[in-house]
């Protein structure tokens, strides 16, 4: 019987397992980063113990700190939520040997099926739907761009040791293939620890459907309904439901059995997603085995009644799951991810401080979050701080709780993917019958059509005053520039002036800043190079997402960071001289 557990997270997933395991009369142990002294988990559990680090590696990752911590808090089991060390074997085996309980699989299955050559040809052993991939991971980018000439394009490049969306690229064209392969590799050495890829045919506008198992050491292995995560972006999910909508019975019962032959065959204990991908032709295959709870499982406790943390907690424990037959869903559940994210540009990060938030309520509506008015949102980790997840007795009813918990979400301080949501529960391409979104849909359809200051976030501005009018009977938010209208003044009655200009050049020329606190990655145009206005000049890795930043004005580029170099947005990563007049090339020559 697990007595203490340590969780081995942050944000909300580490406040749902404390929850759980105080509603199981289990102790909670918490650890943190520097960032998360004050944070909502490490007030919750019962203990909490510091990390001594501000990064991942220092802190979440560090598998030595978390046994340590263990022992000083006599901790006999780990949970380690999702992401971090929820699927690194190793880390699992360090908890074994170390005495303890992981409240997950054993590392010998998260091995096995962590490795995603492994898991195919596991899924091909049980009869899983696979389309063609190479046999093992692909030793170069020739190699890569060998298969794609063979077996033809799309093509996606996929980390042999890694999920969640990192490490994988999709490559469209012939040309593209090898920055691809190299960029997959690179991410999935950042993330896992490994760089190794395989690759496979991509299935063109592809649903995502996955299957919730949880299997237990007595012979029991339940398929607990479907998801459909086909909104993402990046290939990371933003909107999760369940069941999965408009599958027929057919596709259902394949996606149940196989999901079921696999875990079954792989030996399964504790709670795992079998991912699928639905083609627009209706082929369907096999995509990986997440060896963790999801981001998205309350959409099925929601529609089966199961309380997943607690059947986690009950397996480990040595305990039979309380149920042994595939629940029956009730009822339609969605989840609206929170995410620090600005949709009007690109989904950039935006970490900060949360000035306020207002969770939805009403029937129907539950908010799982990590925050509250007055947290920070640090830049060293995911930018998810918060969920919102709804049901109905429909998926008619459950949209239009959607739109009314969304419309009811208040975030200031930080940008957020709420505009986003607020426009997608409106698209008929997703709440229609037709059910016309698949995995790509957010970048190649949605976005094109819409107006980014549609999905712009309100950000208050230092020298803006904000206040409330009323029209028609309607409350407005009317934001000016400090001394325009409203008594002439920023509080206080001190002058407002123009504020100094913060992107014009400097003796150094023009400068390149990253837009928030992140890593560069690497280099795309060296120092002393010519760039073009707008020209990509380097690869940053910021809230574990990859992006490049541009040059703003034409001329010579001086680097100004090293690769691998920690940046903030005050310091330049590179300074852009004009070209000298009179040069080759310079206008009026």
């Amino acid at each position: 019987m697990i007595r203490t557990v340590l969780v081995a997270n942050r944000g909300e997933i580490a406040v749902r397992v404390i929850r759980a395991c105080a509603d199981l009369g289990i102790r909670s142990v918490a650890v943190y980063a520097d960032g998360d002294a004050d944070a909502l988990h490490v007030r919750l559990a019962d203990e909490a113990w510091a990390l001594d680090g501000r990064t991942a590696a220092e802190t979440y990752l560090s598998v030595e700190k978390i046994l340590d911590v263990s022992r000083r808090s006599g901790a006999d089991a780990v949970h380690p939520g999702y992401g971090f060390l929820s699927e690194r074997a190793a880390a699992a085996r360090a908890v074994e040997d170390a005495g303890l309980v992981w409240v997950g699989p054993t590392s010998a299955t998260i091995e096995l099926l962590g490795d995603k050559i492994a898991a195919r040809e596991l899924a091909r052993k049980v009869g899983a739907p696979l389309v063609p991939g190479s046999d093992g991971p692909v030793p170069d980018a020739a190699a890569a761009l060998a298969f794609a000439e063979e077996h033809g394009l799309p093509l996606a490049i996929k980390a042999a040791h890694g999920g969640g969306g990192r490490g994988m690229r999709v490559a469209r064209t012939l040309e593209e293939v090898p920055e691809l392969f190299e960029a997959a590799r690179r991410e999935a050495e950042a993330a896992f620890g490994r760089g190794e890829c395989f690759v496979e045919r991509f299935l063109e506008r592809p649903r995502h459907v996955e299957a919730q198992v949880i299997a237990d050491d007595h012979g029991n292995v339940v398929v607990a309904g479907t998801r459909d995560c086909s909104l993402q972006r990046r290939n990371q999910k933003l909107v999760e439901e369940a069941p999965a909508p408009f599958l027929d019975d057919a596709v259902r019962a394949r996606v149940h059995q196989a999901a079921r032959d696999l875990c079954a065959a792989a030996g399964y204990r504790g709670a795992g997603t079998v991912e699928f991908l639905l083609g627009a032709d209706g082929t369907l295959s096999f995509l990986e085995v997440n060896t963790r709870l999801q981001v998205e499982h309350p959409v099925t406790e929601e529609t089966t009644g199961l309380d997943l943390v607690a059947e986690q907690l009950r397996v480990a424990g040595g305990l039979p799951l309380s149920v042994t037959r595939d629940p029956e869903p009730r009822g339609h559940a969605i989840e609206l991810r929170l995410n620090a994210e600005d949709p009007a540009r690109g989904f950039l990060p935006g970490p900060g401080r949360i000035d306020r938030f207002d969770p939805p309520g009403g029937p129907g509506v539950r908010v799982d979050t990590g925050v509250g008015s007055g947290s920070t949102v640090p830049g060293e980790f995911d930018s998810l701080f918060a969920k919102v997840v709804v049901w109905g007795p429909s998926r008619e009813v459950a949209l239009a709780r959607a739109r009314r918990a969304a419309a009811e979400t208040v975030v200031e301080g930080v940008p957020t993917v709420l505009p986003f949501h607020r426009a997608v529960l409106a698209d008929p391409a997703f709440t229609g019958p037709a059910f016309a979104v698949h995995t790509q849909w957010i970048e190649t359809e949605m976005l094109p059509a819409v107006d980014p200051q549609a999905l712009a976030a309100p950000v208050t501005e230092p020298g803006v005053v904000e206040t409330w009018v009323e029209i028609d009977g309607r409350r407005h938010r009317v934001r000016t520039p400090g001394g325009i209208g409203f008594g002439g003044g920023l509080p206080g009655g001190t002058p407002s002036s123009a504020p100094e200009d913060q992107g014009g050049e400097a003796d150094d020329g023009v400068p390149v800043r990253a837009a928030m606190p992140g890593t560069l990655v690497r280099w795309l145009v060296a120092d002393g190079e010519t760039v073009a206005d707008g020209q990509p000049v380097a690869v940053v890795e910021a809230m574990k997402m990859e992006s490049r930043l541009v040059a703003e004005a034409a001329g010579t580029l001086a680097h100004a960071a090293a690769e691998g170099a920690q940046l903030t947005p005050e310091n330049p990563v590179a300074w852009v001289s004009p070209p000298t007049a009179g040069a080759p090339g310079t206008p009026g020559t």
